[in-house]
C-alpha cells in the first residue's frame, strides 16, 4: 500500500471515515477500488459503507481528479445569478465538461451544490480557494493564474 495512505489511517485510525478519504485524496491519490479496499480492511468496516461515503459527498470522488479542481455552485442563488455563464466560459477556455478533466490533467471541472460563498454568489472553487462575484472576464484571469 502506499506509504501516504498508510499514514493518514495510521494517524487516522479512530477517525471519521469521511476526514480520512478526504485526505487521502487531498495527497492526490485517487479514490480507486483497491485504495476503498485497504481502507475498509485497515479500518475493519466493509467496503460498502466505504463506498457509499466515497460517493454520496461531492467532495469525494471516485473518479480521477485534475491538479487543480474546479467546483463550480449549482446551488439556487448562484444559479439564479448565471452560474451558466460561468460554466460556459470554463468549458470554453479549458476544453472540458462537467465530470471531465483536461488532457494534461491540469483541471477538472465538477458541479457541487452550495459552497459556502452565496453572498457573493456565482461562485466557483479552485482547489479550497473560493471566488464570486464571477464574470467570464474574472473567469478567465482566475483560470490564467493556475496555468
Amino acid at each position: 500500500m502506499d506509504t501516504v495512505i498508510q499514514e493518514v489511517l495510521t494517524h487516522n485510525k479512530n477517525g471519521n471515515l469521511i476526514s480520512i478519504l478526504k485526505e487521502i485524496q487531498d495527497n492526490r491519490i485517487d479514490l480507486s477500488k483497491d485504495v476503498m479496499l485497504e481502507v475498509a480492511k485497515s479500518l475493519g468496516v466493509s467496503f460498502s459503507e466505504v463506498y457509499e461515503i466515497a460517493t454520496f459527498y461531492s467532495f469525494i470522488s471516485t473518479e480521477p481528479l485534475g491538479k487543480n479542481i474546479i467546483r463550480i455552485c449549482k446551488s439556487i442563488p448562484c444559479y439564479l445569478k448565471s452560474s451558466d455563464v460561468v460554466v460556459a466560459t470554463i468549458e470554453k477556455e479549458l476544453g472540458i465538461k462537467p465530470g471531465e478533466i483536461t488532457p494534461d490533467k491540469k483541471f477538472s471541472l465538477h458541479l457541487t451544490n452550495c459552497i459556502g460563498a452565496c453572498d457573493m454568489a456565482p461562485a466557483m472553487m479552485i482547489n479550497k480557494k473560493r471566488y464570486g462575484n464571477l464574470t467570464p472576464e474574472k473567469v478567465v484571469e482566475i483560470l490564467r493564474e493556475y496555468r
